[in-house]
């Protein structure tokens, strides 16, 4: 199949440019010093090329994804970096013999994780970001209570997601490193093995983490790509050019089709002007006719996989592969 017989919007992703990305940070950090995290592409098929590159242990973001990667054989050591107020299906899981761990901060997520007869848990400290996490001098407290309950802690986990899209970076490093002191300090509590914090905007300046939990290097968006990272734009969308104006043109993906929390997406050659719902609406340097194709870059990777039915990776035009994104829902 070449990519003009596909229909679009379609996500495709450059074979060699994904693999590239995945050696990359391999190289960078090897075995389980990356966890890499699914929530990026939801795809159990990237995830095995990830298995296979020395990464054996993964992070999700939903149940949803840690049933898929269990179900593809891939639950050797699966991180559940989230609450729950309901943790019974995690422990379906884990009776069926996959390894699961499971972010906490309060004494609520401990019981729900006790009860399901889940036994491990990182304890997860708030460390800039404001969005789940326990304050960092309640971090031992919690380690406590949940070995009372019956719970082993591996240790903490804090991200700085406040920090790894940042586009300076020495401001990076410098606020990486007050996050990582308060995460050093909590583990210190808290107890454990387990340090587990990190992005794909700080892979490379966190040293304080025992493990990163990189996600979105392997396709990569806009955004992460204004950082000057080694990781080349591996995913695109392809749409179809359908209407043309004096002074701009349209193609079919818009809002529906696209992550837009991080801004409007590109289009190499032109200028983008808006987006909306099944739309995009720029203003090419050469004419185009309707009918053709353009391949637009996402600014929000994770969001934008989570739209569509599948990945298409290709070399040029030809399509050799077609993965399911078989982790979307909850």
């Amino acid at each position: 199949m070449r990519t003009s017989e596909l229909t679009t919007p379609a996500l495709l992703v450059d074979a060699q440019l994904l693999e590239n990305n995945i050696r990359t940070m391999s190289d960078a950090l090897p075995g389980t010093r990356l966890r890499p995290h699914v929530k990026a592409h939801k795809c159990t098929e990237l995830a095995k090329r990830q298995a296979a590159a020395g990464h054996s242990g993964f992070t999700c973001a939903t149940v949803r994804e840690m049933e898929g990667m269990v179900r593809a054989g891939l639950g050797h050591d699966l991180l559940l970096a989230n609450e729950v107020a309901d943790a019974s299906r995690l422990g379906v899981l884990a009776r069926e013999g996959a390894r699961i761990t499971v972010a906490v901060d309060s004494d609520a997520t401990i019981d729900a994780v006790a009860r399901a007869g889940v036994a491990e848990v990182l304890i997860d400290v708030n460390v800039g970001l404001p969005r789940c996490g326990c304050p960092p001098e309640e971090a031992g407290r919690l380690a406590d209570r949940a070995r009372a309950a019956g719970l082993s802690v591996r240790g903490v986990m804090g991200y700085e997601g406040h920090i790894v899209g940042l586009e300076d970076r020495s401001a990076r490093g410098a606020m990486l490193e007050d996050s990582m002191g308060q995460l050093v300090s909590a583990a210190g509590k808290v107890g454990g093995e387990v340090i587990s914090a990190g992005g794909t905007g700080t892979y490379d300046l966190n040293s304080w983490a025992t493990e990163i939990q990189a996600g979105s290097y392997a396709l990569m968006d806009t955004a992460y790509g204004k950082l000057g990272l080694p990781f080349a734009q591996s995913l695109s969308v392809l749409s179809t050019v359908i209407s043309v104006s004096a002074g701009w043109t349209v193609a079919d993906s818009g809002l529906k089709a696209l992550g837009m929390d991080h801004g409007d997406p590109s289009v190499e050659g032109a200028k983008v002007w808006f987006c909306s719902d099944e739309h995009l609406t720029f203003a090419p340097n050469s004419p185009l006719l309707v009918g053709d194709r353009v391949r637009v870059l996402p600014a929000h990777v994770d969001p934008t996989v989570a739209y569509h039915d599948s990945l298409y990776v290709v070399d040029g035009d030809e399509v050799v592969e077609r993965w399911d994104v078989d982790l979307r829902g909850w």
